[in-house]
């Protein structure tokens, strides 16, 4: 037990060195930038301040939304998915495997689960003991079951997913904007030290370093940035586009495309004015989605109409189903 701990212990300590070498870079790439380039090397006072002035505005964003994807805690189920003291008591007292998926199918009547496990069955994670609600995944890293995840990013140590995936898409924008500026601001003092034009000195071999780290991430983050505005196009997440999720007619990669418009307003909210601000404006609460084909929600009464659908204010969910599944539905238990 004691050797168990100590190992996680250490896999929570090394889980935090690659945020450690992005944060080092940046701060590297901050006094490069802000003092040995346009303190010491430029001469014209406009267009320092006006280096400077942007610089800031970008770094600011940059950080903001790194911060926000650090440090927003994943989000679960609610308690609504979780067995209740009740049904876990008499789920565990049964001993046919039949007549615990019964009382698991029994559940599920309550909620708004639309996807299945590639068995069709309907998915349970043994580990947190919640039915999954529609786009739920375990992370073995994070040891919870993460509401719409996506990932698990190393780079931001902490699972990519519904509490946190605007604030990942807007770190990679500004990522992306915080490299271009410096690549471009930088390049024509990186020909000049190139070719002689300026002084030798300790600025310029951080002018030449700039340009060059610049590059590098930038055409890293166009990819990885390019590939996710394709997944929130078609509202896929990650392990959707790998694996397609499964519902009762069978699996189907765009069963959660809306369109563009709705895809987009899912992640960044209706409010355009703040899709570009690091804040938390995405719809819903990660345990319903609406789906493409609306015919099946029609035979549930919560699921037709999303409003009844919503968080009380002790933070559970409220409403009930009066409609019955089928009961020829069975249970998988994932881990």
């Amino acid at each position: 037990m004691a050797l168990s701990r100590g190992l996680r212990c250490c896999q929570r300590v090394f889980s935090w060195i690659p945020v450690l070498i992005i944060t080092s870079v940046v701060l590297w790439s901050y006094y490069a930038y802000v003092f040995e380039l346009c303190l010491f090397t430029l001469t014209n006072a406009l267009e320092k301040v006006a280096y400077l002035l942007v610089f800031h505005v970008c770094f600011v964003m940059f950080s903001w939304t790194y911060w926000k994807s650090i440090f927003t805690p994943p989000a679960s189920p609610c308690k609504k998915f979780q067995l209740s003291y009740s049904d876990k008591q008499r789920y565990e007292m049964e001993e046919r495997p039949d007549a615990q998926k019964q009382i698991l199918v029994e559940i599920a009547k309550k909620l708004p689960i639309f996807s299945r496990a590639q068995s069709g069955a309907i998915r349970f994670c043994d580990r947190c003991q919640v039915l999954k609600p529609d786009r739920c995944h375990h992370c073995s890293v994070c040891e919870t079951c993460v509401l719409k995840m996506d990932h698990h990013c190393p780079w931001v140590n902490n699972c990519v997913g519904f509490s946190n995936y605007k604030f990942f898409l807007l770190f990679l924008s500004y990522s992306m904007l915080y490299c271009v500026f410096i690549a471009a601001t930088v390049f024509q003092y990186f020909l000049k030290f190139w070719v002689g034009d300026l002084p030798n000195g300790p600025a310029k071999f951080h002018v030449l370093f700039l340009m060059f780290v610049a590059l590098m991430f930038f055409v890293s983050l166009m990819f990885l940035f390019g590939y996710h505005c394709w997944l929130v196009a078609k509202n896929r997440s990650t392990l959707e586009a790998f694996s397609a999720p499964v519902f009762v007619s069978g699996p189907d990669r765009n069963g959660f495309n809306v369109g563009i418009l709705r895809n987009l307003q899912q992640v960044f909210g209706e409010d355009r004015r703040l899709w570009f601000i690091p804040v938390f404006t995405s719809q819903g609460n990660g345990h319903y989605f609406p789906l493409k084909n609306r015919s099946s929600e029609s035979h549930n009464p919560l699921l037709a109409n999303e409003d009844m659908w919503e968080e009380s204010d002790d933070g559970s969910e409220e409403g009930s189903l009066v409609e019955d599944q089928d009961p020829s539905v069975t249970i998988e238990m994932e881990e």
